[in-house]
């Protein structure tokens, strides 16, 4: 079974050897913006929150395609009222965000019109923000060297849990030229497929590593000052976002093997800092406790091992302003390396694992 459209169904694509649907490059001639942006929204029993994505999106940008993964919530039925066209995954096969994004951009591709040269892809946990998409086309359309552009993504709800924080923290970063973006981007579609899309089988990390293979083909990547959606990780119990630290992990180690022998050696370092952090000192620290039983001196060597992590805390938390937000930011940074280092070791342990969710 291949993953399907919602009536009314597009007509076949052709297929290129490597497996992938036929180019049709045309862009609209002078037109409405909104014909030349399409947007890719992806979901999972997101509930109100695809609601709330759909509005942004819908009446901004022309088709709207929402990809649905094996929802029980009734999101496919909720999209196509409002008026999107939808895609639901095969349910045999793994679901990945990835995955999804590309059986979106092949829906895409497979319509008669021709394509238009932008594409907004939307995660169903967030929201565009008012006038974004105008200022990321203008920039686009400006900057014929970048492939992608993306600005501030914003959590919703912030003080409803650290998790919340910490994951706003993790999405500001500095504008200008950067190395990748997020799952919210506005891209140029031709260099998008020229790149070969998402590699399906990577269950996290899969827009950096895109972003990676575009810079690899001479084009640049682009983060804006400007408000760009709001997230809503809903991350308010601890196995959450231990769970989403594990899955970091694991996306280290597998950027890491499919391209840490470049020049770049992207992922290479996170790898190595999460196995040291998360796995190597605690079991140098459990040794030494142990030894330390025939050896006493030893147990000097584990109360050092173990003291760095206090240290590693508060050196994080003073960079960042101290008070209660440096030293939340402190603790989780370390705390997260062990999460890490378990995706890391199951990464290469074990091979490819299943969809590491944390809602």
């Amino acid at each position: 079974m291949t993953d399907r459209l919602s009536a009314p169904p597009p007509p076949a694509a052709s297929e290129h050897p490597n497996g992938r649907a036929d180019l049709r490059a045309g862009e609209p001639a002078e037109g409405h913006a909104i014909t030349r942006v399409a947007a890719i929204v992806i979901g999972r029993n997101e509930g109100e929150r695809l609601r709330a994505c759909l509005a942004s999106v819908l009446g901004e940008a022309r088709p709207v395609i929402y990809v649905d993964s094996g929802s029980t919530d009734g999101s496919p039925d909720l999209a196509a009222a409002m008026g999107a066209e939808v895609v639901m995954l095969d349910l045999a096969r793994p679901f990945t965000a990835a995955r999804a994004r590309n059986a979106g951009l092949a829906a895409l591709r497979s319509r008669q019109a021709p394509l238009p040269p932008y594409l907004q892809f939307v995660d169903g946990d967030c929201a565009l923000r008012p006038g974004w998409l105008a200022r990321a086309r203008e920039f686009l359309d400006a900057n014929p060297d970048v492939a992608a552009v993306c600005g501030r993504r914003r959590e919703r709800f912030p003080e409803a849990s650290v998790y919340n924080r910490l994951c706003d923290w993790e999405w500001d970063t500095p504008p200008g030229e950067t190395r990748a973006c997020g799952g919210d981007a506005l891209f140029r579609v031709k260099p998008l497929i020229a790149a070969g899309g998402y590699r399906d089988e990577l269950i996290a990390g899969e827009e950096p590593e895109l972003c990676l293979r575009l810079r690899a083909l001479g084009w640049k990547i682009w983060r804006l000052d400007a408000e760009m959606c709001w997230h809503d990780a809903a991350i308010s119990r601890f196995g959450q976002w231990w769970r989403r630290s594990r899955r970091a992990g694991y996306a280290f180690a597998a950027g890491a093997a499919l391209h840490g022998k470049g020049s770049e050696r992207p992922w290479v370092a996170e790898t190595r800092r999460s196995l040291l952090w998360g796995a190597v000192l605690p079991t140098v620290a459990a040794g030494a406790v142990f030894a330390g039983a025939f050896v006493p001196p030893l147990l000097l060597t584990a109360g050092l091992a173990l003291a760095v992590y206090p240290a590693q805390a508060l050196r994080i938390a003073r960079r960042e302003g101290g008070r209660r937000t440096g030293m939340e930011r402190g603790v989780f940074t370390v705390l997260g390396k062990f999460p890490e280092a378990l995706g890391v070791l199951e990464f290469r342990l074990l091979g490819r694992a299943k969809l590491i969710e944390y809602k």
